[in-house]
């Protein structure tokens, strides 16, 4: 080979190199690897094999022959019609016998000038595939591929190399020497692909870790990490459908998905900061344990207050007619006075101010405690808890849940993220922000959040508005749920847009279809809800 070919065929290798580190996409990588080796040595055909160290065995990658006109795997369409090619026998011993299982066993180059004269390797599979397609494999040149720590990725195999004259030749020995080039380097770009998939891949697995293990801290709000990640992408996906309107320019690479499935997966992870009691909490009254066993048991006391006082009343002479009636009402009063505590307890969407009143007037009653003190039957405690107007978390628990998104932001910004995925502590950490700036804990407008992060608003409030696991409410149908939303929207709380795309594009539907109860899932009236919006139709 003389100076000129060999500078030339240098500056290919260096092309090559250049154009193996600039692919993302693994099938093409591979079958770019492939062509180049097969250009460089003018061979007809030849094979990559990846290593699935699991099931120890060598499978087919991409196929390519030209003679033949094969083109399988890689980015052909076409499955590679060829089984793998196991590196061990039931027993566990190391299969030798073919070219490319020793080469993978061994990790060394193997050339062969000619298949048919060679010797110490088994042939017969080769020899079956020229009878059957009518070719003739003669010269083989076999390469590892190795990782930086030389463990193996793969092999490659070429066939038939040929001359200019396109007459089947050996390979020579300065082809060896490319080709061992250009796997070094094919291999360095291949190990830097996968061990970047590998990293995305458990990154993506750690965060789905983290959010069920926040679903797992409260039975009450299970699977909402699951189900706020799924409305997200379905809505991102309509969004990444426009071709016109405010969502026109909207786009989403594969890259953009992974980043704002991963922000929505993270979206709560702040929760693991929040007490579990809190975020558990089913009960007005819930701390360490549920106090309405406490006054209960006051109630019970009082119950036997007043058995006492008949009892007494009748030894000093009274009515006996008159004690049972007046015990009978005293008993009556007390027991209906226990269920409305009882169900006051409960959280409810929006306590009615006589209700609060009745229970100020309830506390004002005294009972008799162990030490003999007449002391009132609630404690004031007791009554800021039975008053709590929506749900059953106090003004200082809500606040401790709403911190969980100052922790999420604090979390999330702390880490050091990569170019592709720079925004998502932007994106996970605006889901309670309202488009007026009335949310928290930014206080950001419209017009300060990503469409991403507006999304993740709108996926949140729709999925706790249709989860059907909060002890306080019973799970709203699909069009109460909507006239709910749609009035968040008129109030500038959800991105008005993005309220039209899911509404049009039925992406409310298609996501009840999957994690609403049959029962939840009603009609919609389109026109009306979009009008509760204050939006028109078109």
């Amino acid at each position: 080979m003389d100076f000129l070919t060999i500078h030339a065929r240098l500056n290919d290798l260096t092309e090559i190199g250049r154009m193996l580190a600039r692919e993302r996409d693994l099938a093409t990588l591979l079958e770019k690897i492939l062509r180049a080796a097969q250009t460089l040595t003018l061979a007809d055909g030849g094979s990559l094999y990846r290593y699935d160290p699991d099931k120890r065995q060598l499978a087919f990658a991409t196929v390519l022959n030209d003679s033949l006109g094969f083109w399988y795997g890689g980015t052909s369409g076409q499955p590679v019609p060829f089984s793998p090619l196991p590196l061990f026998d039931d027993a566990g011993r190391a299969l030798t016998s073919s070219v490319v299982t020793h080469c993978a066993h061994q990790l060394e180059t193997v050339a062969i000038p000619d298949a048919y004269a060679a010797e110490g390797f088994d042939f017969t599979g080769a020899k079956a595939f020229d009878r059957q397609h009518h070719y003739r494999s003669v010269s083989f040149l076999t390469v590892p591929l190795l990782d930086h720590n030389r463990a193996l990725l793969g092999v490659l195999q070429l066939v038939n190399a040929r001359n200019k004259q396109g007459e089947i030749i050996p390979f020579a020995e300065a082809d060896v020497a490319f080709i061992e080039a250009l796997t070094a380097q094919a291999a360095i770009v291949l190990d830097n692909h996968l061990m970047v998939v590998q990293l995305e891949e458990l990154f993506s697995k750690f965060a789905n870790l983290i959010a069920a293990a926040i679903d797992e801290k409260s039975k009450h709000t299970s699977a909402h990490c699951q189900r706020v990640p799924a409305l997200t992408m379905l809505l991102a996906d309509a969004a990444h459908a426009q071709k016109s309107g405010p969502l026109g320019s909207f786009t989403m690479s594969d890259s953009d998905r992974r980043e704002l499935l991963l922000a929505a997966n993270l979206h709560d992870c702040g929760k693991i900061t929040t007490p579990e009691y809190v975020l558990d909490k089913a009960t007005k009254l819930t701390g360490m344990h549920d106090r309405i066993e406490a006054i209960e048991l006051r109630l019970e006391v009082v119950k036997r207050d007043c058995q006492i006082e008949a009892a007494q009343r009748r030894l000093a002479g009274a009515d006996p007619e008159v004690t049972a009636q007046w015990l009978e009402a005293q008993l009556a009063i007390l027991e209906a006075d226990q269920r409305f505590l009882r169900k006051t307890n409960f959280g409810v969407e929006r306590m009615a101010a006589d209700d609060m009143q009745r229970v100020k007037l309830l506390a004002q009653r005294l009972w008799r405690n162990p030490r003999g003190q007449h002391v009132p039957l609630l404690s004031a405690e007791e009554v800021d808890a039975l008053c709590i107007p929506y749900g059953t978390l106090s003004q200082t628990e809500r606040m401790q849940i709403n911190n969980h998104i100052v922790a999420t932001i604090k979390m999330l910004e702390a880490l050091p993220w990569p170019p592709q995925l720079r925004n998502v502590p932007e994106f996970a950490g605006g889901h309670h922000e309202r488009m007026d700036g009335r949310g928290y804990p930014k206080g950001l407008r419209r017009e300060d959040m990503s469409w991403q992060a507006r999304m993740m608003a709108l996926a949140d409030i729709f999925e706790a508005l249709t989860a059907k696991d909060r002890p306080y409410k019973r799970p709203n149908t699909l069009s109460e749920a909507m006239q709910i939303l749609a009035k968040m929207v008129a109030n500038q709380h959800v991105d008005p847009d993005l309220f039209r795309l899911f509404v049009t594009e039925k992406v409310y539907l298609a996501y009840a279809e999957h994690y609403l109860d049959p029962a939840q899932i009603d009609s919609v009236e389109i026109e009306h809800i979009l009008a509760l919006a204050g939006l028109s139709p078109a």
